[in-house]
């Protein structure tokens, strides 16, 4: 399937200079098919990648990390971005690569994905809904907030917890 023709409904923090998605099952297919040339790349730092979760072939590679400090004004840790990110997949992935890149719901990719086009990529897709999808919005739901609905856990595709150090670049502590 060439998805770089396919047409979504993008939301706008989603939405890349390359105009290049997939779905997450679109993603996991055309890994499957061509895995020496298309390389799924997760953004999220080292604490959600380990902690939710992530698909079983994804390289980690943040592309913001914690400062751990508390940021009153937004009611979250305070993230800084990720000095070595570029440099990082420039050691592991090819400019000729495909790569897939995810994050949470779809916006830190989106801003990867920007990032990488600058550095010279050009077949860089933002893998819609990310690793949790949306969140349910039906406050008679036990779920409402959560992130239940899409994503690539949500699909049933395959992830996991298990943690592979050559799959994880750590960044330097700011």
């Amino acid at each position: 399937m060439d998805t770089s023709k396919v047409e979504y409904a993008v939301p706008e923090g989603c939405r890349t200079k390359l105009g290049l998605y997939v779905t997450p099952r679109e993603a996991y297919e055309q890994w499957a098919a061509d895995s020496d040339h298309v390389k799924v790349l997760d953004v999220r730092t080292p604490e959600e990648y380990a902690f939710v979760g992530h698909p079983e072939m994804a390289m980690n590679i943040p592309f913001v990390m914690h400062t751990y400090e508390w940021e009153p004004e937004k009611g979250r840790v305070a993230i800084v971005g990720n000095p070595r990110f570029i440099p990082d997949v420039t050691r592991w992935a090819d400019p000729a690569d495909t790569i897939l890149v995810m994050c949470r719901s779809g916006g830190r990719a989106a801003l990867a994905v920007n990032i990488l086009a600058e550095a010279g990529y050009q077949n860089v897709f933002n893998i819609l809904e990310g690793m949790e999808g949306e969140r349910v919005n039906d406050p008679r739901s036990v779920y409402h907030r959560k992130r239940m609905v899409n994503g690539w856990k949500n699909a049933g595709l395959p992830w996991t917890y298990d943690l592979e150090p050559s799959q994880m670049r750590f960044p330097e502590r700011p």
